[in-house]
């Protein structure tokens, strides 16, 4: 069994968008920013409570008040789920919002680092799995 060496220029393959592990894994994007978005509000409104629920973690560059974090949360979380609920009803604007929102989640959770570390590490590698399976699906269109 000898293997070919690719043409220069080959592309490498794209996955098909007809395939399930795609289609299955914006359905599951979709779910996770549904329930990311609304464990955010519900982390929004722990931050403007002023809760003792966050301490924080050693001295950070990114310094805003936690009821500042809880508005950031709050406001983006309400997006993420809106957004999610969208992916999962096959809405278009939704796919690249997505792409957006949990690019923007993403950051947010790394700034809220020192106050949550192993949520928002959590919510990171989410975040990057949402990014990879809105942009990898490509719905087909029928003429």
């Amino acid at each position: 069994m000898t293997q070919e060496t690719p043409p220069v220029g080959a592309r490498p393959p794209v996955p098909d968008p007809d395939s399930d592990w795609v289609t299955g894994g914006v359905v599951f994007a979709g779910v996770l920013m549904l329930c990311g978005g609304v464990l955010a509000v519900l982390q929004g409104i722990a931050g403007i409570a002023e809760d003792d629920w966050y301490t924080r973690v050693g001295d950070y560059v990114y310094r805003i008040s936690l009821s500042g974090w809880g508005w950031i949360h709050l406001v983006v979380g309400v997006l993420v789920a809106v957004t999610g609920a969208g992916v999962l009803k096959g809405a278009e604007w939704a796919r690249l919002t997505g792409i957006l929102l949990a690019s923007l989640s993403l950051i947010t959770q790394f700034l809220f680092l020192p106050y949550s570390p192993v949520w928002a590490v959590i919510m990171i590698a989410i975040d990057v799995f949402v990014i990879w399976a809105l942009a990898a699906y490509r719905p087909t269109t029928t003429a």
